[in-house]
């Protein structure tokens, strides 16, 4: 049996669809390093005083409320109002982002860079994205659910 029959025969699908898959078709997926360690969800709201740490990515559904701190290898995801302080790719991964419904940080880092909003600073009520471009903290908004990469 060939590696591609051998492939073909293992995917969930029609086997004899599969079989006529060629050896360019099939490509290992490239892991992305952010993948690799996991993402845990959290579905409470972090209050002042308590602190989450992981070395993969972070979805948080619920509030990060000012006193709170999340620190995350990778990306930071929060479905709610994100008020406390956040630092995404931790210690040095610059491709991390941090997503919102409502960003209004107290302090947000990325990588290496930090980034405080202004003294009288309102924030916008929309989801909005931080991400590292051309060596600053942008933020923007969350448009179609896509978040900012290089």
């Amino acid at each position: 049996m060939s590696d591609v029959s051998q492939v073909a025969h293992s995917l969930p699908m029609d086997p004899h669809l599969a079989a006529q898959l060629t050896s360019e078709q099939i490509q290992p997926y490239q892991y992305d390093p952010r993948d690799s360690v996991g993402t845990i969800f959290l579905r409470r709201t972090i209050r002042s005083g308590q602190a989450v740490q992981h070395a993969g990515n972070i979805v948080v559904i619920g509030d990060i409320n000012p006193g709170a701190e999340i620190i995350a290898g990778g990306d930071i995801i929060v479905w709610g109002v994100l008020r406390g302080m956040v630092h995404a790719g931790y210690p040095d991964n610059e491709n991390a982002v941090v997503c919102s419904l409502s960003l209004a940080p107290v302090q947000l880092r990325i990588a290496h860079l930090l980034s405080r909003p202004p003294e009288g600073f309102e924030s916008q009520v929309r989801p909005e994205t931080a991400a590292i471009k051309n060596g600053q903290i942008v933020v923007e908004p969350w448009v179609n659910g896509r978040s900012l990469r290089k």
